[in-house]
């Protein structure tokens, strides 16, 4: 309806001023690692000018596609897009000389997948924004508002776009695990054009990672398609959580915080927890609403004695604290190469593990890297709560670290 398709417009304008409003004075350093960033970065104000400018095309068409069978559609562009990700394994399979098999006409039935599923991304798009709306509703989750006037209208309105978010580039000093520094770059890199940028910034005396994102709170929201529905939808409703607490408290302290306005890395974390919260929880909600029998058949987490991947993360986080707090640099920086190769030799590959891994993985408090106490907060804050609404009301009011503390009981 129109109403919506305006208030697209007015949400793009507010991100977009919030995003010129974070240009401070750069310094040196900042100079320096944009320049090397440069033939890579990816053109945010571009990409947002593009997406609009078919958000106005919309304003203008009659009618709503609520209507169409929205769990096919998602359904069968997830399935689609599954057996591209597994051609694409078999596709280097072929040609690292592990399977025999013809490279062209895998290819070939990569490129027909992927057409196909380029003429149905809209109809997916429109179909996971839907499934998000009525779960949300069904919560009684509205608009930011709601909390002091009864305003049962969605805001901002539920955006997403599929496809293959840019890359990120994150640095942090050498001495210490902080996030001083990030930079969107082109979803369309490999992994020498990564570590040619980390090699030359880290020359700079810092530590430097580039990595992909699962999604990106752009408007629309950036939402990948190569992890699977449930993930899609989880993304999609965590990212829609930042431009809803954007409007309050807590989102505003975080704005505060991403522009360097005033930093307070507990507030960044609060902010990214609250929305892991409450998109894991909607997720669900809408995985077991399109997946019924795969949601009901999925094995439960295993609790035997084999390798524990998020304790050993967790160990190497203090450990490497440790050695920076002591000064010992270089040690932090050897011992986690070892264990870098110590996770790959039990299953799990990390390409680079350092500083600046641990400044992007751990903004979020429920992630294995993180050693933050907030995330049991948070969690002890939502299962107190009568209800998700309760709790994202509590969570949304919240300014500083000590008031998160103060409402747990």
């Amino acid at each position: 309806m129109f109403k919506f398709r305006f208030w697209h417009i007015v949400l793009f304008l507010l991100v977009l001023l919030a995003v010129v409003s974070g240009c401070g004075l750069e310094n040196n350093l900042d100079d320096r690692i944009e320049e090397i960033a440069a033939p890579y970065r990816f053109e945010m104000a571009k990409w947002e000018i593009k997406t609009l400018a078919g958000e106005i095309g919309e304003a203008f068409r009659w009618g709503d596609n609520e209507e169409t069978d929205t769990i096919k559609e998602i359904v069968d562009y997830f399935t689609v897009a599954a057996e591209i990700r597994q051609l694409e394994v078999t596709l280097g399979a072929v040609r690292s000389g592990a399977l025999e098999g013809d490279p062209a006409l895998i290819q070939q039935e990569i490129d027909e997948r992927q057409d196909r599923n380029d003429e149905h991304r809209e109809a997916a798009e429109e179909a996971i924004e839907l499934q998000a709306r009525q779960a949300l509703t069904e919560q009684g989750i509205y608009n930011p508002l709601d909390r002091d006037i009864e305003l049962k209208v969605g805001f901002p309105p539920v955006k997403i776009y599929l496809g293959n978010p840019p890359h990120i580039l994150i640095v942090s000093p050498r001495d210490r695990i902080e996030r001083i520094m990030d930079l969107e770059l082109l979803p369309e890199m490999n992994i020498d054009d990564m570590e040619t940028i980390e090699n030359e910034v880290d020359k700079l005396g810092v530590s430097s990672l580039v990595e992909g994102l699962g999604g990106l709170s752009t408007y629309p929201s950036y939402v990948s398609d190569q992890f699977g529905l449930k993930f899609a939808v989880q993304t999609a409703v965590h990212e829609w959580m930042h431009q809803y607490l954007f409007f309050t408290p807590l989102g505003m302290r975080y704005l505060l915080d991403q522009t360097n306005i005033r930093p307070d890395d507990d507030i960044a974390t609060i902010n990214e927890t609250v929305a892991d919260i409450v998109g894991q929880e909607i997720g669900d909600i809408i995985y077991k609403k399109c997946f019924p029998e795969e949601a009901e058949s999925a094995p439960p987490p295993s609790n035997g004695t084999g390798f524990d991947f998020n304790k050993v993360m967790r160990d190497t986080r203090r450990a490497v604290d440790g050695y920076l707090e002591r000064g010992e640099i270089e040690q932090a920086e050897v011992f986690m190469e070892q264990q870098r190769q110590y996770l790959a030799e039990n299953g799990y590959y990390i390409r680079k593990l350092n500083q600046a891994y641990f400044a992007f993985h751990g903004a979020y408090a429920d992630s294995p890297t993180s050693i933050s106490p907030i995330g049991q907060e948070l969690q002890a804050l939502r299962e107190q709560s009568g209800s998700l609404k309760e709790f994202l009301d509590s969570a949304a009011a919240i300014k500083t670290r000590e008031e998160l503390a103060g409402l747990v009981e």
